[in-house]
């Protein structure tokens, strides 16, 4: 018997954590910084090793061009698209413009196996979903093809050659954007340094993170930057020198674990300099030291990173990262 002979599971129409609450007037502060700052940076992204930005009037215009080719995709105010992958331009915008059209938004872990994979497609019903990685849009195919689910889906990577008589219908991101302005190289780009510059290398697997990112990005109107890969982020991150980051739990543990990697193994006479210089930064000395360890790590712009409110059982920070975290509601 085929899973489409059965009932719809009740827990598919329950509010499910995966669930995205976007900020419900997204759409108007992305019309308030286009119509504001329409040539200031928004949105900066590496691809294939070089940078490309979005100003707020390009975000705008993708935005409402998406929305329309969502709609020629039967995408309405009772559809549900379901996002998987790295946080970057291409999902953010395309999750502000089914917001826009009324479509709940839905964000799946980008590393769940082919059976969890499956458990939860059928469980939230996705009437569409954007996957980024292939072997993601691979085994988001596969589910379809076992009768699973059968979102429409849309993947900014080159469209597989599916096997014949696949019943998975696939489209580009760049035949639902249609004609659009291309994101314009920034070959020396240098960010100014009076300007705030936004960071996040995550991805679905923070279950928060879109609301969290779309949230302080359209509150601030401060640009937001990704990394080429989480790879790279190190590298990109040195590169793009940020003034905030926007980070989970987990990452903020990994990014302390590669502070804890860069630096002299515990007990060594260059390790207890380190601990000397962040304890007692106002001398000349620490202080050179304190910059160096930084601009290793492309924090010398770095104000704060964000934080979920306090909670009792929150550990305590890093002690290179406990002077930049910051309490945001």
């Amino acid at each position: 018997m085929s899973v489409h002979e059965l009932k719809r599971s009740p827990l598919a129409s329950a509010p499910a954590p995966e669930q995205a609450a976007l900020p419900a007037d997204a759409l108007a502060r992305l019309q308030h910084w286009a119509q504001v700052s329409p040539l200031h940076n928004a949105l900066r992204h590496k691809r294939h090793g070089q940078w490309y930005g979005w100003r707020w009037i390009d975000a705008l215009r993708d935005v409402e061009r998406l929305a329309d080719g969502l709609r020629q995709q039967g995408c309405d105010g009772h559809s549900r698209l379901a996002v998987s992958g790295s946080f970057e331009p291409n999902l953010l915008l395309l999750a502000l413009a089914a917001h826009s059209i009324g479509a709940q938004v839905l964000v799946l872990d980008d590393d769940l196996g082919a059976e969890a994979l499956q458990q939860a497609l059928w469980r939230l019903q996705p009437s569409h979903g954007f996957v980024h990685a292939r072997q993601s849009l691979l085994r988001w195919v596969a589910a379809g093809e076992n009768g699973v689910a059968s979102p429409r889906l849309i993947t900014d990577q080159p469209v597989p050659r599916l096997a014949q008589g696949a019943r998975q219908p696939v489209l580009a991101f760049g035949e639902l954007l249609g004609v659009s302005e291309a994101p314009r190289q920034q070959r020396y780009w240098r960010h100014p340094a009076h300007e705030s510059q936004l960071w996040s290398e995550e991805g679905t697997e923070w279950a928060q993170g879109l609301e969290v990112i779309l949230t302080q990005w359209l509150g601030s109107g401060h640009s937001l930057a990704f990394p080429e890969s989480r790879g790279s982020a190190s590298r990109d991150r040195r590169e793009a020198v940020p003034s905030g980051l926007l980070l989970s739990a987990a990452r903020l543990q990994r990014l302390a674990d590669e502070i804890e990697s860069r630096l002299a193994p515990p007990g060594s006479w260059r390790r207890r300099l380190c601990e000397w210089a962040i304890a007692q930064p106002q001398r000349p000395v620490q202080r050179l030291i304190k910059h160096r360890v930084r601009r290793l790590l492309g924090f010398q712009r770095l104000h704060y990173i964000w934080q979920a409110p306090s909670s009792p059982a929150k550990p305590a920070a890093p002690l290179w990262l406990a002077e930049f975290k910051r309490n945001i509601a």
